[in-house]
């Protein structure tokens, strides 16, 4: 089944949406080749019609718009940033449900049932297998060691994943270390922060830098991609920790809609969403980490080798949020 992109217009409607029978309007932030093959084996085992609208900015502006009238039923979003963004708009809904209960580990839902992770990725470092020994990089603290000046490539210090990362550091140590921690990493910087993941890993393949930091799902995205896949070999991954602690992970996510026309059939999306096929369509297709308990990774995934994520929950870090971007500003870490 093909996405029905008339849904579109939907989203712009001005008199209120009714309910349609086995039908769910999602609003998504996550590009439309990720969520098919959810929609298509959901569709399959239901006979539930999903239609999506892709909302790449101002989701939150926008369901505040619309109000009671949003034709959007749920929303699918990555990154604990704008998951916390969506529900301290007011435009969302708690949800009790057993079985999102069961799936989804207590740290990657919200306290308040408004947000539930669905998948996990670690926020890693990509290392030059030729010019970065094994053992050279061990936890997040090391990267502000003077001993990598030059040698470190990242995207804005105010990309919603640096930011969350930030957030984990004064979870970890307080505003005034994690500040120190800005610095230094800062003046270990190769270049000024520019473009998106992959670039870093292009850079490191370049010869640009030997570290970077980054989500892991993309190395397995460009292994798949015959134009990047030679810089992705030129990478291994590396799972820094927090001493005394874990490696950093952040999820996408959903939430259902304070409007929600369709609440029924989304509530079985979610739950559809949180189980062992969708799972394993994620882990698959998205090279991410199930957050069900017992669904096994993809082979590639796996291949990276095992890692214990933080033990601080990831409502913790998102309260830090706004404290972390204001040191990432004050040090003027992308200048």
């Amino acid at each position: 089944m093909t996405m029905r992109l008339s849904f579109m217009a939907l989203a712009f409607a001005t008199t209120a949406v009714p309910a349609l029978a086995q039908e769910i309007n999602v609003y998504s932030h996550r590009q439309p080749e990720l969520i098919q093959p959810l929609v298509d084996a959901f569709t399959a085992e239901t006979g539930i019609t999903v239609n999506v609208a892709f909302v790449d900015k101002g989701m939150a502006e926008r369901l505040v718009a619309e109000g009671d009238r949003s034709p959007a039923d749920l929303v699918l979003t990555v990154d604990i940033a704008r998951l916390t963004q969506i529900v301290d708009a007011g435009v969302t809904q708690p949800v009790q449900s057993d079985v999102l209960e069961a799936n989804i580990p207590a740290t990657l839902r919200d306290e308040g049932d408004h947000w539930f992770g669905l998948t996990s990725r670690a926020r890693i470092v990509y290392a030059s297998r030729d010019r970065v020994a094994d053992g050279e990089v061990t936890t997040y603290e090391d990267l502000a060691d003077p001993k990598w000046a030059g040698r470190i490539c990242i995207r804005s210090g105010t990309n919603d994943y640096n930011v969350a990362l930030t957030a984990a550091v004064i979870a970890h140590h307080g505003e005034e270390a994690a500040k120190a921690w800005l610095e230094g990493v800062k003046a270990n910087l190769a270049r000024k922060p520019d473009g998106g993941d992959r670039d870093q890993v292009k850079a490191i393949a370049a010869g640009e830098c030997d570290i970077a930091v980054g989500n892991t799902y993309y190395i397995g995205q460009m292994l798949n991609d015959p134009e990047q896949k030679a810089a992705a070999e030129a990478v291994r991954i590396v799972f820094p920790t927090f001493e005394g602690d874990g490696t950093h992970v952040n999820v996408s996510g959903v939430a259902m809609t304070k409007a929600a026309p369709n609440r029924e059939n989304a509530l079985k999306f979610m739950e559809w969403l949180s189980g062992d096929e969708a799972q394993r369509i994620y882990a698959e297709t998205n090279h991410e980490y199930p957050v069900k308990p017992g669904v096994a990774r993809s082979e590639l995934v796996t291949s990276w080798g095992e890692f214990t994520p933080d033990s601080k929950s990831l409502t913790e870090v998102a309260k830090l949020r706004p404290a972390a971007l204001k040191l990432i500003e004050e040090v003027n870490f992308d200048g």
